[in-house]
């Protein structure tokens, strides 16, 4: 499957002053593969070194660090030269050998013509205890697969140029609309996992049959994630990660008008109360790239952070597909669009995801007394409040509040419409399906709705 982060890599490659990289995310997001094709297709020859399957590797790094002497002895042991100037280096898996971690600040400084490229899971590297090479290492950060990705994985090559033609507000045709709207219901039931979407993908001329699968193997990453707590953080504190991770959808249905509450704590782990004893428990998910961390504001000026609290946020699932396993949703009821009260944090689920995913990083969710926007983001200077509706209707009252308290240059709407422009409420109007391509090119082609 063609990953749109494939060229940040060879930006990468072709670097003047680079340096190793780190390509960090979330386990099963597809690092390995990204790589070990990346080097064969780019690359005179691929050197690949896995510490989780080559444990015997890790005692090369516990000597002296330089880069000469590692390079020779993971020639020896691979049997074969590793070119410094055409070659690539992979080190995978690598919070399984800290040094290994360490040692990129200096093939930085000793050995810069090799490309070296280290992958590791967000858990394992930012909660080991290696020394991290800060300022020495180019960094990537890596995620499942966006809706556009699994539009590319797709048999309707039409269906993606589609997609990837818009670049205004003009409306789609009526049939692209409906049909992207189905591939986005879709993408709600199996996520953007690589291995979940390659099933998906393979089998979808029995659609109820694939979707089976898709869940079946939903369920087992769920199992080799709380594994993967464990192995980190011991029995105990995996019992309450896994507690509240499982609590994220529970909250769901909270809210009578469908959007994502705040986050509570009360009852979420038996005997723990407060935002003080869980905040180390959302910080180990938030570092294993599990959820998704958006803090609450109550004012709609930059910078977001001053009119933010550590102990008011929402939490969502860092893929759609997880969220519904998580919440043993039936495929079904997804596909039908008819679950209740989800429905709107599926939608508002799915746009935090896709806005992560593009490094939209200054955004936040919105509430002042009784109003409330689902996100507001921060473009070129400007605020702008982005509200998610998850069906066709696309009435908005404290998006009126926002916009008249702060006068934004336009207000934002995503639901199940098609694209469009209110001049008269100067709101612009997107399929949720496009949410990855926000802002986009809001001036050009607009259309009286």
């Amino acid at each position: 499957m063609k990953r749109l982060i494939s060229r940040d890599l060879v930006a990468w490659q072709t670097k003047k002053r680079r340096k190793p990289l780190l390509l960090q995310g979330a386990r099963q997001v597809g690092k390995t593969f990204l790589l070990q094709e990346f080097g064969n297709k780019n690359f005179a020859r691929l050197h690949y070194i896995n510490f989780e399957e080559q444990e015997q590797l890790i005692p090369v790094f516990n000597g002296d660090l330089n880069p000469h002497r590692i390079v020779q002895d993971l020639s020896l042991f691979l049997n074969e030269s590793i070119d410094l100037k055409m070659d690539l280096l992979v080190l995978d898996e690598i919070q399984q050998c800290p040094r290994a971690l360490t040692s990129l600040k200096y093939f930085a400084e000793k050995m810069p013509e090799l490309a070296v490229c280290a992958a590791g899971s967000l858990l394992g590297v930012h909660l080991g205890e290696s020394s991290f090479p800060v300022g020495k290492v180019d960094e990537l950060r890596m995620f499942p697969l966006t809706f556009e990705e699994f539009l590319m994985a797709g048999p309707n090559k039409m269906l993606y140029d589609a997609f990837e033609s818009v670049n205004d507000l003009s409306p789609l045709s009526e049939m692209q609309h409906a049909m992207l709207w189905e591939e986005f219901k879709l993408y709600l039931v199996v996520g953007g996992l690589p291995e979940v979407v390659a099933t998906f993908m393979e089998g979808r001329d029995d659609q109820f049959t694939a979707l089976q699968d898709v869940r079946t193997i939903q369920t087992r990453l769920l199992s080799e994630y709380i594994a993967d707590m464990a192995k980190h953080c011991g029995k105990q504190n995996a019992m309450h990660l896994e507690r509240l991770w499982r609590n994220t959808p529970a909250q769901l249905g909270r809210d009578q008008d469908g959007s994502a509450p705040k986050f509570t704590f009360k009852d979420v782990i038996p005997g723990v109360k407060g935002y003080e004893r869980l905040s180390g428990t959302i910080d180990w998910l938030v570092a294993a790239g599990l959820i998704i961390r958006l803090p609450i504001v109550n004012s709609g000026l930059l910078p977001f952070t001053v009119y933010s609290k550590e102990n008011f946020f929402k939490l969502f699932v860092f893929d759609v597909g997880i969220l519904g396993a998580l919440s043993r949703l039936p495929a079904k009821s997804t596909l039908n669009y008819q679950y209740g009260t989800y429905k709107g944090y599926y939608a508002e689920n799915f746009v935090a995801q896709e806005f992560t995913a593009a490094h939209r990083e200054n955004f936040a969710c919105w509430r002042e007394k009784r109003a409330e926007v689902e996100f507001i983001c921060e473009v070129d200077g400007s605020v702008i409040p982005v509200e998610i509706k998850s069906g066709w209707v696309t009435q908005a009252k404290s998006l009126g509040v926002f916009y008249n308290k702060y006068s934004p240059p336009y207000c934002a709407v995503f639901s199940a419409r098609n694209m469009g422009v209110n001049q008269a409420s100067n709101r612009y109007y997107y399929p949720l399906y496009l949410a990855s391509k926000f802002p986009g090119t809001v001036a050009r082609g607009l259309n009286h709705v």
